[in-house]
């Protein structure tokens, strides 16, 4: 069993410093483990009667185990959705643990609300608890265009916080009054313009799918634009033999899984080796692993999540005005699970 070394990340913050965020990756196991893991892992869920909800970007081994005992793999709106509704007793969820924002940093977005009152505040699913609870509406990229272009259509001007690039293309495409919080996806902003340029000199057919969240002139490259789950329906209805996907190389897992014997390839970062930050690939996505997961659900310290009760309360709010919004506005999505 080989132990994972830490990374530090650097990221941008509201005003232009240079912040450092740690991630851990999982302990890395063998081939050999896999199947003892996977099978303990199995008991556990029926034991807990837990049902697992993993995101597309989560390593291959918790997707395909989620799809294997009654869970689901998708994007960030359906596993809220698939969680909501779910019966079992307890919901684990294999994606980003949103608890990255100090104090400092709540109060400063805070006042930024404060200072511009007579907008909605609409904020990414990315986001911590307290976040949501100052805002008004809950998106996630694959209903964010629709929820603003039915805020603007009745009048409303939008605070949109954090992505900055998701908030510039929703804005493109609705035509909102939007105000923008300054920041990005460390996967996503890394994808670049000249670089995708070279590859499709190298790919002239494929065809180049990318998330909102990646800079506009990335954007402007694409053959189609959406969510996880658009980029994914978008690859089967167009029907191409290659493709460069522009968004965390996780997805393409499950993409190869539905589309055999099409040719997908990540999307070139801005970096390579030790310049490169993310490589297409988010690092605190990258801290789910088949041993923590059963740490989990073996009662270990550390990942039951805890909402004060206040923040739940408040937070609870524009969540299921998303998920309202969702049920009426959207056909239902259910994700690649077998649930």
């Amino acid at each position: 069993m080989a132990t994972a070394q830490p990374i530090q990340i650097r990221f941008e913050r509201f005003g232009g410093d240079t912040g450092i965020a740690p991630a851990k990756p999982p302990v890395v196991i063998t081939d050999a483990e896999r199947p003892k893991l996977i099978e303990r892992a199995k008991r556990l869920l029926k034991e807990r009667d837990a049902v697992l909800v993993a995101h597309y970007y989560v390593h291959p081994d918790l997707q395909d185990l989620a799809q294997a005992t009654g869970g689901t793999v998708s994007d960030s709106l359906e596993m809220a959705r698939f969680g909501h509704e779910h019966p079992a007793k307890t919901i684990v969820v294999a994606g980003v643990r949103f608890m990255g924002e100090t104090a400092k940093i709540i109060d400063e977005f805070s006042k930024f609300c404060d200072e511009h009152p007579d907008r909605v505040v609409v904020v990414y699913a990315n986001t911590s608890a307290a976040v949501k609870a100052r805002s008004d509406w809950m998106v996630t990229s694959s209903i964010a265009e629709k929820i603003v272009g039915y805020l603007h259509e009745q009048g409303k001007k939008i605070l949109w916080a954090p992505d900055k690039h998701l908030g510039d293309y929703v804005q493109r495409v609705t035509g909102a009054d939007m105000l923008m919080w300054n920041a990005s996806c460390v996967v996503h902003d890394e994808f670049k313009a000249q670089q995708l340029e070279e590859m499709k000199i190298i790919h002239p057919g494929a065809k180049v799918l990318v998330h909102p969240e990646s800079p506009r002139s990335v954007i402007a490259m694409a053959d189609a634009v959406g969510s996880t789950t658009g980029i994914i329906q978008a690859a089967q209805r167009m029907g191409a033999k290659e493709y460069i996907v522009a968004t965390d190389g996780g997805i393409i897992h499950q993409m190869r899984k539905l589309m055999p014997g099409v040719n997908f390839i990540e999307a070139p970062t801005a970096g390579k080796g030790a310049t490169c930050q993310s490589c297409a690939h988010c690092p605190w996505m990258a801290m789910n692993g088949l041993h923590n997961l059963i740490e989990t659900l073996e009662g270990a310290p550390g990942h039951e999540v805890f909402v004060d009760a206040e923040i739940g309360r408040r937070a609870k709010i524009p969540i299921e005005r998303m998920l309202d919004f969702a049920k009426k506005y959207l056909p239902t999505f259910r994700g690649s699970g077998d649930a």
